[in-house]
């Protein structure tokens, strides 16, 4: 018996119920680092992208897109390389666009959205930390901790809004579940 269901199973040469072709809008399979300020989780590293650094390379953005974000904050992100794990990406991301070396990282946290109208599907790998202070790199013209009761939604850029809300979901869950048993 034949399905008419499109799972999301994808591969060339598979047979029907698998998925030969992306969806329209596309699909992007991310990693996110959500760094708060050590003793104040409202804190949270952003950046600024700095429109001369290789971000096509580091963080999957062409030109068209570094000029359009370059304005808001953004958070220290990437779309995972083709083979890479969200855990090496994670590290790829500390690396190359906060420049450490040392991070103690939770996670992931995996949260999916499809956007509509263009029926864009994203899957994202929240990875959280703490530290005291704000890295510097040449990848950002700013990179500090943005205090996330302050910012407007539109100071925001490339929907990490839409990440945020998603560990603010998290944290909102976990604090109202102690007395969930798993």
């Amino acid at each position: 018996m034949a399905t008419g269901r499109r799972f999301t199973h994808f591969k060339r040469d598979a047979p029907l119920p698998r998925m030969r072709e992306i969806p329209e809008g596309g699909f992007c399979i991310s990693t996110f680092l959500i760094i708060s300020k050590t003793g104040s989780p409202p804190q949270v590293l952003m950046g600024r992208i700095n429109k001369k650094a290789p971000w096509d390379h580091i963080g999957a953005l062409d030109q068209e897109r570094v000029e359009r974000h370059s304005a808001g904050w953004m958070l220290p992100s990437s779309a995972l390389m083709l083979g890479e794990s969200p855990q090496q990406a994670a590290e790829r991301i500390l690396q190359e666009q906060l420049g450490l070396g040392e991070q103690t990282l939770e996670g992931p946290l995996v949260f999916s959205e499809v956007y509509e109208p263009l029926n864009h599907w994203d899957l994202e790998f929240l990875f959280l930390g703490q530290r005291a202070d704000a890295p510097s790199n040449d990848a950002w013209r700013v990179l500090e901790f943005v205090d996330l009761t302050k910012i407007r939604k539109e100071d925001v850029a490339r929907g990490h809004e839409d990440i945020l809300a998603n560990v603010r979901k998290m944290d909102k869950w976990l604090s109202n579940s102690s007395n969930v048993r798993f």
